[in-house]
């Protein structure tokens, strides 16, 4: 439970509109880590077209970036979980999510490949999205650095990230490239309306004095569409697809303040409904983007045991 001190805090750094270079600037300070973690990465490139999109690896142990250094074993039985971070299409980058992404591959003991996207406004739908995609085919054909099995991949984003990865999930079955067996969406966002029209309740109770307003995933949506078609887009709204058959095996996390709760709990549903394996867990007390506080926290430590639970029951 929130105490009422903490509410009136809360209250008063809520609060609606998006400016765009000072929200970047924000989210920069999660570079000061005090609490950084030992861990090994590389950095590397996969090209959409002609844009090159980096990215990248953080190993699970040392040992993990020796036997790539050093090319000593075969590692296409080891697993990887592709992720794509959070923000509203808008801010924040690699750099950013250092700390969650090695803490991501310590608690699962498996690689970690995060991917730096285009944002908008300067890059708005679909190239985000093609960026991950590009990325994504790469990762899952073997087709760079680390030829791991597609069976041995699973997708991982939070909030934008797990739109993303919803998304992406449905291009791929609608292409037929390559197909992720596993997603795990934390927080996602997954519809196109946030203003008093949205038939989620989550949006009327959460939507002003949780730090995330609706307000500003309004502004968001509206940086990130190039118009009002695109909202119309499942890419761009998985929510309102009308066919969600042949998805991912997917693991949603949502929290109990945040006005993206029931979009990302009712997405859940759709998937059951269409005859994919969901699972469905929502984090008590907790607000949109607790993910990036670290391991420690109480409500990241739930969040890991559920996740490290969903990639043991893996499809094999």
């Amino acid at each position: 439970m929130i105490n009422q001190t903490a509410k009136k805090i809360l209250k008063a750094l809520s609060f609606d509109g998006v400016e765009v270079e000072a929200f970047r600037h924000m989210a920069d300070l999660k570079r000061l880590d005090p609490m950084k973690i030992f861990y090994k990465k590389v950095d590397e490139k996969i090209y959409n077209g002609s844009h090159a999109v980096p990215i990248r690896i953080f190993f699970p142990s040392e040992k993990s970036f020796r036997e790539i250094e050093e090319k000593k074993h075969d590692i296409q039985d080891k697993k990887l979980l592709l992720f794509i971070h959070g923000g509203g299409w808008v801010t924040e980058s690699i750099d950013n999510y250092e700390r969650i992404c090695a803490r991501l591959a310590n608690a699962t003991g498996q690689y970690v490949v995060a991917v730096e996207y285009r944002l908008a406004p300067e890059d708005k739908f679909p190239a985000g999205l093609e960026d991950c995609y590009a990325v994504a085919k790469a990762v899952y054909s073997g087709d760079f650095m680390l030829n791991i099995r597609p069976e041995n991949i699973t997708l991982i984003g939070d909030s934008a990230g797990g739109n993303l990865c919803a998304a992406l999930s449905l291009m791929a079955r609608d292409r037929g490239e390559f197909m992720p067996n596993r997603q795990i969406l934390i927080y996602p966002a997954t519809y196109n309306d946030y203003t008093e029209n949205s038939p989620f309740v989550s949006v009327k109770e959460n939507g002003s004095d949780y730090l995330l307003t609706a307000g500003k995933m309004q502004d968001y949506i509206d940086l990130y569409a190039r118009n009002e078609e695109d909202k119309k887009n499942p890419y761009f709204a998985p929510y309102i697809a009308e066919d969600l058959t042949n998805q991912p095996d997917t693991l949603i996390l949502t929290c109990e303040f945040d006005p993206l709760r029931d979009e990302g709990e009712a997405y859940g549903e759709r998937l059951k409904e269409a005859g994919n394996h969901v699972e469905i867990h929502r984090i008590k007390d907790a607000l949109h983007g607790y993910f990036a506080l670290g391991i420690k926290q109480l409500h990241v430590q739930e969040s890991f045991t559920y996740i490290n639970e969903f990639l043991k029951g893996e499809t094999q």
